[in-house]
């Protein structure tokens, strides 16, 4: 018992603050702070940065980013801190027979994955945020390199290539637990957390695809629209 407790101690410690610090949003708080207005109000509605940039142009795009990226980056590294140094003292003697846990990687991706609740379903705006493809692709930087150089070389080039953020998106999410296989990164437990992220792309972008397949998918320009 003390042993669990121990555990759930630790997965709480890291999720809450995770899914506190998810729940702000870059796009949010820069329309609302540098422009005065709710970036929900306009285009897709959808307070991301594809639609911040389709609705504002350059202008403010970078610090989306920053925000987005920080917000998400702090949280993994601490994650990862905590379980890389409690691992031994819970995790060994919780699941003496296995290596199920890969230490540092597990708690990366299990505060990964409640930043990416946090930004999807955000504390702070009534539930309603993101899709989360900005912060997936900041977690897998942190937690291996690798994995970031393959899926994010994937989403751009499936974006300059059909003009559909949205498809380079998914596509790119998708190959990061394909990646994590072949490259052996993390065990069965941050791969399943990590197809979790997936699940959680693909359920956001339910509305992109139904359009994709209709062939009513709004394309992305570095144009910006005028319409502001």
């Amino acid at each position: 018992m003390v042993i669990n407790m121990n555990f759930a101690l630790l997965v709480l410690a890291t999720a809450l603050p995770a899914y506190i610090l998810g729940s702000l949003n870059g796009a949010l708080i820069t329309s609302k702070t540098l422009y005065r207005k709710d970036i929900r109000e306009f285009g897709s509605g959808n307070p991301g940065l594809t639609n911040f940039y389709r609705t504002f142009g350059k202008g403010g795009t970078l610090i989306v980013i920053l925000i987005d990226v920080v917000k998400t980056i702090a949280p993994v590294l601490f994650g990862g801190w905590l379980f890389a140094h409690y691992t031994d003292m819970v995790l060994s003697e919780l699941f003496p027979s296995g290596r199920l846990f890969a230490e540092a990687i597990f708690g990366q991706v299990l505060a990964g994955l409640c930043v990416m609740l946090g930004h999807c379903f955000p504390l702070f705006y009534r539930f309603k945020g993101g899709k989360g493809v900005m912060a997936m692709g900041a977690i897998i930087i942190v937690v291996d390199w690798r994995l970031a150089l393959i899926s994010w070389g994937i989403f751009i080039m499936i974006t300059l290539l059909t003009r559909y953020v949205s498809l380079g998106a998914i596509i790119g999410s998708i190959a990061c637990p394909i990646s994590m296989i072949l490259l052996h990164v993390g065990g069965i437990a941050e791969l399943s957390i990590v197809v979790l992220y997936v699940l959680l792309i693909l359920g956001r972008h339910a509305p992109n695809v139904k359009r994709l397949v209709k062939g009513e998918e709004s394309r992305f320009s570095l144009r910006r629209k005028k319409d502001t």
